[in-house]
């Protein structure tokens, strides 16, 4: 008997939690190479793409074609985060010119680095990675590797038929300060699309796909 009560509570608590998640979306705060200040919240009503890549990987390259016909979309944001540069930024801004990147870009630099602004997302272990948010600002996949255009417009128009209110829930502050003293934060493990273990995103990724 003890058994199965103790059950029904974790159910419960693990409910609760997911409930919790689901209404709350943490309001990043990136400043791009322009000097602008990005928020979350500045996007409401839109999806949000966060893209990582360095200028050092060739896939990287290969999918700035896609990005940029996804943020050319009325729906859509994307925004590029450039990381372990070796504190060399003209390479960054060289490949922003030589393929014509139409969307914001954050300097982010070394991601081991406790202040990158890459820990208000989630981890990073190889490049290119992406997270999108949905318009109510709540983090809904992790892409590891390539993005495609067509599995992505499939995914967000199936995703606007489930959740048809999504564009209504508020995101919440502020973004939590990393500082440098802080423990770095481990690579997260993914199970079911979902994260596991230490280094957990600010939100719940309900779904992990390779595109």
């Amino acid at each position: 008997m003890k058994r199965i009560i103790t059950a029904l509570l974790v159910l419960l608590a693990m409910s609760l939690s997911q409930s919790a998640l689901a209404a709350k979306a943490i309001n990043f705060n990136f400043v791009d190479s322009k000097g602008k200040v990005m928020r979350l919240s500045d996007f409401h009503g839109k999806w949000v793409l966060i893209n990582f890549w360095a200028p050092w990987c060739p896939r990287c390259w290969m999918e700035f074609p896609t990005l940029n016909d996804l943020d050319a979309r009325k729906d859509f944001v994307v925004i590029g985060m450039a990381m372990d540069y070796g504190g060399d930024e003209k390479s960054v801004h060289s490949y922003i010119d030589r393929y014509s990147l139409r969307y914001p870009q954050v300097l982010g630099g070394n991601r081991q680095d406790a202040k990158s602004p890459a820990y208000q997302i989630g981890p990073v272990d190889f490049y290119p990675t992406s997270y999108l948010y949905d318009p109510s600002g709540e983090l809904v996949m992790y892409i590891p590797g390539l993005v495609s255009k067509q599995k992505m417009l499939a995914f967000i128009d199936q995703y606007s038929l489930d959740h048809p209110l999504a564009a209504v829930a508020e995101v919440v502050e502020p973004v939590p300060v990393v500082d440098a003293t802080s423990p770095p934060i481990k690579p997260a493990e993914f199970s079911s699309g979902n994260f596991i273990g230490k280094g957990k995103p600010s939100a719940k990724v309900k779904k992990k796909i390779s595109m």
